[in-house]
């Protein structure tokens, strides 16, 4: 399959990419800037793509036979000094079904949207907050041009640890150097936890979704549920290090309050349909394998020299 991957520059998109590519298919990543040249996503074809500013022709989409859009914007991506509600609402209520609009016209016949799992895991969370209540209202929206000639659903993922080599992470980098002991951060674990998906169980989610995802549909996955002591434990534990304890008197220098919207000392853990998640096929209980076969070692060896 000739597969276009839109945010395939990123962590997430990136991995799936990666994957696809291994697997055979001739996979395109594409993006407003090329992927950074020391990272494994260089040597990938790139086409250079806003889909915020709808500037894709149908023809340039025609030729490809699925596509991954992995470039749900949040608050990380968010410019200097625009308006917080605004924005998530124009990116990802708006012009994110614009481009899945764009895509059923030039006849696409497979596409997947990942979303997120806040509106399923938490509606009435979810409702209070500008980023989850766009990615509800697109999920709703894209899943809604399904048709017989266009079978699109979306995957909406819980939090994602992974990596991709040579490609600096702007969520979990700060994690691995708080883990590594390289912050004068006060060390202490939030109570409470989250629904954690490996990057390579969500790739594995996006593989089986290609062949056998159901039109329409919005399919919650997870990997693992586990508290912030139990993660941040493998994370401190891959360095060698003591794992923090918890402590809840006070907001956490990484997981910060505004992270854990359903708030401190809570859990918000999900449980996925059995049939879902065997039709899709991915791994379970990957999280700590990840962090210490692949998140540690890549950090080692990109911030410290392989220390």
């Amino acid at each position: 399959m000739k597969i276009l991957v839109v945010g395939g520059t990123g962590q997430i998109g990136g991995h799936a990419a990666l994957r696809l590519k291994r697997k055979g298919h001739r996979v395109v990543i594409a993006g407003r800037k090329p992927a950074l040249a020391t990272s494994a996503l260089a040597d990938l074809e790139f086409l250079r793509l806003d889909y915020i500013a709808n500037d894709t022709p149908v023809s340039a989409l025609s030729s490809f036979d699925a596509v991954v859009f992995a470039a749900g914007q949040d608050v990380r991506t968010m410019p200097s000094g625009a308006d917080y509600d605004s924005y998530m609402w124009r990116a990802n209520a708006e012009a994110a079904p614009a481009f899945f609009q764009t895509l059923k016209a030039a006849n696409v016949p497979v596409a997947i949207n990942i979303g997120t799992f806040y509106p399923q895991a938490a509606p009435l969370v979810a409702a209070k907050d500008g980023y989850m209540r766009s990615r509800a209202a697109s999920d709703a929206a894209i899943c809604a041009l399904a048709s017989e000639s266009f079978r699109v659903f979306s995957i909406n993922p819980p939090w994602v640890p992974g990596v991709v080599p040579g490609l600096p992470s702007v969520l979990w980098d700060p994690y691995l150097r708080y883990a590594a002991g390289l912050t004068d951060l006060s060390e202490f674990a939030p109570p409470g936890g989250v629904a954690y998906m490996s990057g390579a169980s969500l790739s594995d989610a996006i593989e089986g979704g290609l062949q056998r995802g159901e039109a329409g549909v919005s399919y919650l996955v997870n990997d693992q549920n586990m508290s912030f002591e139990a993660f941040l434990a493998a994370m401190f534990g891959a360095f060698g290090r003591p794992a923090p304890k918890v402590d809840g008197s006070r907001e956490h220098p990484i997981i910060v309050d505004f992270a854990i919207a359903w708030g401190r000392g809570n859990n918000l853990f999900v449980d996925p349909k059995p049939r879902e998640a065997a039709l899709l096929g991915y791994r379970r209980n990957d999280v700590v394998r990840t962090i210490t076969e692949e998140m540690v070692p890549e950090f080692r060896h990109r911030e410290m020299g392989g220390a």
